[in-house]
């Protein structure tokens, strides 16, 4: 365990490394604690980010460019409509990533061409069953344990980018009794190669709806984001997106209410993207109603 301050207006990090999951690579994790931890008593909401080497410094990054969520949050906060947060960043790892991140129900259900292009990426078992066991499970009750949070649903926000944006809505559904907000960014619809799967893969297109369909229930009092750019990787996105929103509409969500969906013209599939409209998805995603 290594632990780095910064300037006391600027929040705190906690830096974990080689922490245990079970049936999983060892897990590390970056954690952000808001200016006045260290000084007071409050208790905070959690929102868990994937990537977590990506959030916070460029040297630990994989492109030397983050999401900048820090700055994120002390600029929600600012605004006054978003409580303070501890952001528990964990890193991807590695190779591991994609079978990490890929929805377990998903790939079990798929068949065909999509089923072939998932296979052609795996590279051995899908663990995002074991992630999310963790992630719901031993890694909360740490956070909830060793920090001083507000652990019910409505303070546990779960969010993430590409197969991490897959990633956080499989959280979400799942596991509805313990994350009551999700942010699922540049969310990776063709869950493999776009060209293995072509465009607008009808196939993929019923599996995520059926999915949706099975899971969503009704909003109670949850909270959703999705987006998407229109270039690089996010231009194969809105066919799925569409038929996503559909759903949600379909299954009584409240758009601009329970659940936002908002495209990016231009805006293409990496981590400056997604800082530039971060402060956006934590001011509506986050804010107290």
């Amino acid at each position: 365990m290594t632990s780095q301050g910064t300037k006391a207006d600027m929040g705190r990090f906690v830096e974990l490394e080689q922490v245990a999951a079970a049936g999983l690579p060892d897990q590390r994790l970056s954690i952000w604690l808001p200016p006045g931890y260290d000084s007071g008593t409050r208790r905070y909401p959690v929102l868990y980010m994937h990537d977590g080497h990506n959030l916070f410094d460029p040297a630990k990054s994989n492109f030397n460019k983050v999401w900048a969520a820090d700055r994120a949050m002390l600029a929600a906060m600012a605004s006054g409509k978003v409580q303070p947060h501890i952001i528990v960043g964990i890193w991807a790892p590695g190779a591991d990533r994609y079978r990490q991140y890929l929805p377990q129900s998903i790939y079990d259900a798929a068949e065909g061409t999509p089923r072939a292009a998932m296979e052609a990426m795996t590279g051995g078992p899908v663990m995002s069953r074991a992630y999310l066991d963790w992630l719901a499970g031993p890694l909360k009750q740490r956070i909830d344990r060793d920090y001083r949070t507000q652990p019910g649903r409505e303070s546990t926000t779960i969010m993430g980018s590409s197969m991490g944006g897959l990633m956080s809505c499989y959280a979400f559904l799942e596991r509805p009794e313990v994350y009551g907000r999700a942010g699922c960014v540049s969310s990776h619809w063709p869950a493999a190669d776009p060209r293995a799967v072509g465009e607008a893969n009808p196939e993929l297109i019923a599996l995520w709806d059926g999915w949706f369909a099975a899971r969503l229930g009704k909003p109670d009092g949850r909270r959703l984001w999705m987006d998407h750019g229109t270039a690089t990787l996010d231009q194969y996105y809105a066919p799925y997106q569409q038929a996503i929103d559909a759903r949600f509409a379909a299954q009584g969500w409240a758009e601009g209410k329970d659940y936002r969906s908002e495209v990016y013209e231009g805006a293409e599939h990496e981590e400056n993207a997604w800082a530039q409209r971060l402060p956006e998805i934590f001011g509506w995603l986050l804010s107290e109603r």
